[in-house]
């Protein structure tokens, strides 16, 4: 028996040995493979430098990575919809998820609003030189940079649970079918709050599993504020859009433009009024309420004389808006220990 189990043991340090010096010369093998694809990757891209700088500026471009504010009138509404369902401070893991995909979802948005509008991006003076536009980038590339950034976005959200993942599909098809309203009705404004608001049931889907009353009545304001600002953007194009029979609510409001702008700015003011009672916000809530109605009376300032720069203008400052409103959510939790 003991010999046996001497034998035994021989052979296993006999295989042992032998599996070692297969794995120490696989090393040495894998080592030298990666060391020359990365010596070859490295040559082709100094040779190729040029180029390769020249795409990837074109797609941050593409993106709009030159104008982050679209970033951000998604994420406020996104970061309102992760406090307000989590009463403070989101799960780190969720924060992470949206804020990301807010990043990927924009982006891949103003891609596949390029693609659809590069025949009339040509004839607008504000958007003639975009990559699409101009030819510096071509359908199939936009394409796949925009089934690239979908694609990392729906990785993230599968880490979610299956209701946030179910009601990522419908972000994904209303992205989608957002940059093609514009040809059949005066309202893409409308469709454009629903597309940025949907993270907003998602947030609550993520952070507590269901997607209760006052979610709905958040994604309310988000879409009236939707229509308010993107108004405003549209009125800067509004001569060119009716050359080329583009739709917008700027073209649908005509005249009385400035007089309903202001009528929806009261209904968003309202709507998140209702929110903060409903939720029992305090006060640094409501503070932060009153700053931000301030900004759209200065907006509406701006709007008044319909002069395409200052519509511009107006539309930016949005972004202070949507951060007040945020600022106010955050010490809100803070100040009552919610957090």
């Amino acid at each position: 028996m003991q010999q046996k189990l001497k034998s035994t043991l021989k052979k296993i340090q006999i295989l042992s040995h032998k599996f070692w010096v297969v794995m120490v010369a696989y090393t040495r093998v894998l080592q030298t493979f990666s060391i020359v694809v990365y010596h070859n990757l490295l040559r082709a891209y100094k040779l190729h430098e040029p180029f390769v700088r020249e795409r990837l500026g074109q797609y941050a471009l593409l993106i709009r990575l030159d104008r982050p504010v679209g970033i951000f009138l998604l994420l406020w509404p996104t970061l309102w919809g992760l406090w307000v369902a989590a009463k403070g401070f989101p799960n780190v893991d969720v924060f992470i998820v949206f804020v990301l995909g807010v990043i990927l979802m924009r982006s891949a948005g103003c891609v596949l609003n390029d693609i659809a509008d590069q025949r009339f991006d040509a004839h607008v003076a504000r958007t003639q030189t975009r990559p699409l536009a101009s030819g510096k980038v071509s359908s199939i590339e936009a394409l796949i940079v925009a089934g690239s950034l979908i694609f990392i976005a729906l990785l993230l959200v599968l880490t979610m649970n299956p209701l946030t993942v179910q009601l990522a599909f419908v972000a994904v098809i209303l992205a989608s079918v957002y940059p093609f309203m514009k040809r059949y009705t005066y309202l893409p404004q409308f469709f454009l709050g629903l597309a940025f608001g949907w993270s907003i049931p998602m947030a609550f889907a993520a952070q507590t599993g269901t997607v209760p009353q006052i979610a709905w009545l958040l994604l309310i304001a988000n879409v009236l504020w939707s229509v308010v600002y993107d108004t405003m953007y549209a009125m800067v194009d509004r001569e060119d859009d009716l050359k080329i029979g583009i739709k917008s609510t700027a073209i649908l409001f005509d005249d009385a433009d400035r007089v309903i702008i202001a009528i929806i700015q009261t209904l968003v003011l309202i709507t998140l009024i209702m929110l903060g009672r409903q939720a029992q916000l305090g006060i640094s809530y409501f503070i932060g309420l009153t700053i931000a109605s301030g900004f759209f009376i200065y907006q509406l300032s701006l709007i008044w004389h319909r002069k395409p720069d200052l519509c511009m203008k107006a539309f930016l400052n949005n972004n202070w808006f949507g951060m007040t409103v945020f600022i106010g959510l955050f010490l809100d939790f803070i100040i009552n220990n919610n957090v």
